[in-house]
């Protein structure tokens, strides 16, 4: 019961995640806008990620249990550039695109360093979405964000708390997991809520 729960965690986590951000993605273009996202909300986000995938990587932990962060980086940045090209300058991406990927390297040089990244990583990852929710609370329009990407995260740390605790329970990863599916909920109703509000404006 238990490998047949774990089994069904781990590739319905890596199935949503492989579309996870593609209902953003499809809404920007579609709106040929970053309209509502947070380009400082992403980029916490996309640090987030890697520190906590460098961090997976680093300690060898069993690989279902985090496949899904290339994918999500790989997504997110493909969101970044769509940001970058409708706010008129693909360029401007480059340097983070250059901080990122030098941070992976810098981050395995030491043990304190991955170690002190994966305790900041929740708090980098926790900051994303309040950076998010304040964007949302100023402009009261979710524009183009799309509520069904911020409630496939939530379904994505609910499985992940599921199989962190039947394979490493590893207390620091699964208080980050608590802490994104709360995060994630309530982005989840913030973006509901504004979308609801325009429609009634309208």
């Amino acid at each position: 019961m238990e490998a047949a729960l774990l089994w069904f965690c781990n590739w319905t986590t890596l199935g949503v995640c492989a579309a996870l951000k593609l209902p953003q993605i499809s809404a920007v273009l579609a709106a040929r806008s970053a309209r509502g996202i947070s380009l400082s909300s992403l980029l916490l986000e996309l640090a987030g990620f890697l520190a906590f995938l460098r961090y997976q990587c680093y300690c060898e932990y069993p690989l279902l249990t985090y496949l899904e962060y290339p994918i999500l980086i790989a997504q997110d940045l493909l969101l970044l550039l769509c940001i970058f090209h409708f706010n008129g300058n693909v360029k401007q991406a480059a340097p983070y695109i250059a901080v990122f990927v030098s941070s992976w390297f810098i981050l395995g040089l030491q043990k304190w360093i991955i170690d002190l990244a994966m305790n900041l990583c929740t708090f980098i990852s926790a900051a994303s979405k309040f950076v998010q929710l304040q964007h949302l609370w100023k402009t009261r329009d979710s524009g183009a964000v799309s509520a069904l990407t911020w409630s496939l995260s939530s379904y994505t740390c609910a499985t992940r708390i599921i199989t962190t605790l039947m394979t490493t329970n590893d207390f620091t990863i699964l208080i980050r997991f608590v802490i994104m599916l709360a995060l994630n909920i309530w982005v989840t109703a913030t973006v509901l809520r504004y979308r609801k509000t325009i429609k009634k404006a309208e």
